[in-house]
């Protein structure tokens, strides 16, 4: 057993820095050491929801330090992504393509958890502690199955590549993946945080003609141009129906409305706000995960128009980072324009009231 600080919460609104014991991997299983944990708002719902004690965090970057037995796709020493909707390969929606909503593993599909690390691998006071989403990056070390990571080069910053692992997979993959935007189009982005600007970032590198950011903050459509925004929109708090927003994206658009809209608040309010600013026939993408529920005007779904809500930008981990890693080292994507403050583990609660208030697009916890 490792001694190893870490963020345990009560999943009441609390939590603490103390100390946990992680042992060694078993079969399959990867021992990592963490060197950087992305601070993400579902770190914050957990905390104050979950009504569980766990180990904090589901967003990170590290060195593999043991492998257990059977495990061929990293050796100690590499360094490596890590990916909490984890696949297992064969049950049916694996075999579909949907590795983030496995059937077997995944931590919010309600398919049972039947192949996460053995619960074993980490203690508090001599009692197995669960992880968040299997993974628990606010700890110095963890143990996975070998199907949460990705391999990635060495001279790829670890507070970059932590945050792929969440933040930039979700708005990346929305665009990418989900909607697949397509080169010369028109897409709207409503919210410029971490997500939101990832969004951009995927909506920008599959060709989109224009990228419409939309946000109450100047300062963060400002940061956003430098994403790939080709133009920014204030929006009013009291424009919930987004009455005025709409008329501007129809201006920038030959008065149809955008190909494209994706949602990336997490404001239950502005669940149907893409609908508001599509054309007929357009997509609407809920990217952000209100789990809420949503009462919807259906004048909003005419004409044609689609709505979709996918989980994790539909990430296929061994697919996606590595795509986002080389356009990363290209200078096709921002990583480390993301990071827009560090923290040590003990000043947690500020990182996360930085990212609660805005003070920042992302915020990575990193280890020594």
């Amino acid at each position: 057993m490792i001694k190893s600080r870490a963020i345990v919460s009560d999943g009441k609104g609390n939590f603490e820095l103390t100390t946990v014991n992680v042992g060694a991997p078993g079969a399959g299983e990867i021992q990592i050491k963490i060197m950087a944990s992305g601070i993400c708002h579902t770190d914050w719902d957990s905390i104050q929801n979950w009504n569980k004690q766990f180990i904090v965090g589901h967003e990170g970057a590290g060195i593999v330090t043991a492998v257990g037995e059977g495990v061929d796709k990293v050796a100690i020493d590499d360094h490596v992504v890590l990916n909490w909707a984890i696949p297992c390969g064969e049950c049916f929606q694996c075999n579909e393509g949907n590795m983030h909503i496995c059937e077997t593993n995944s931590p919010v599909c309600g398919c049972g958890l039947k192949g996460h690390a053995h619960e074993e691998a980490s203690q508090l006071e001599h009692a197995p502690i669960e992880r968040s989403f299997h993974l628990g990056t606010m700890c110095e070390y963890t143990v996975v199955k070998q199907a949460a990571v990705v391999k990635m080069d060495k001279d790829i910053p670890f507070p970059s590549a932590s945050i792929v692992g969440c933040g930039v997979m979700t708005g990346w993959g929305s665009a990418v993946n989900a909607a697949e935007v397509k080169a010369g189009s028109s897409a709207c982005v409503i919210g410029c945080g971490g997500v939101g600007l990832n969004a951009i970032q995927g909506a920008r590198i599959s060709g989109a003609a224009k990228v419409i950011a939309i946000d109450i903050s100047a300062e963060r459509l400002e940061q956003a141009k430098a994403f790939g925004a080709t133009h920014g929109i204030i929006a009013e708090r009291d424009d919930i129906d987004f009455i005025k927003v709409k008329e501007q994206v129809k201006a920038l658009t030959d008065g149809r409305g955008a190909d494209y809209a994706f949602e990336c608040t997490a404001i239950p309010a502005l669940g149907s706000a893409p609908l508001a600013l599509i054309r007929n026939s357009g997509t609407a993408v809920q990217v952000s995960g209100i789990e809420q529920r949503i009462d919807f005007d259906c004048e909003l779904f005419e004409w044609d128009k689609k709505y979709i809500n996918p989980l994790y930008g539909m990430c296929n981990p061994n697919r996606d980072f590595p795509r986002i890693l080389d356009l990363y080292k290209n200078g096709d994507i921002k990583l480390d324009e993301l990071v827009t403050k560090t923290y040590k583990l003990e000043e947690l609660a500020q990182g996360l009231d930085d990212m609660l208030n805005g003070r920042i697009a992302k915020g990575v916890v990193v280890f020594n």
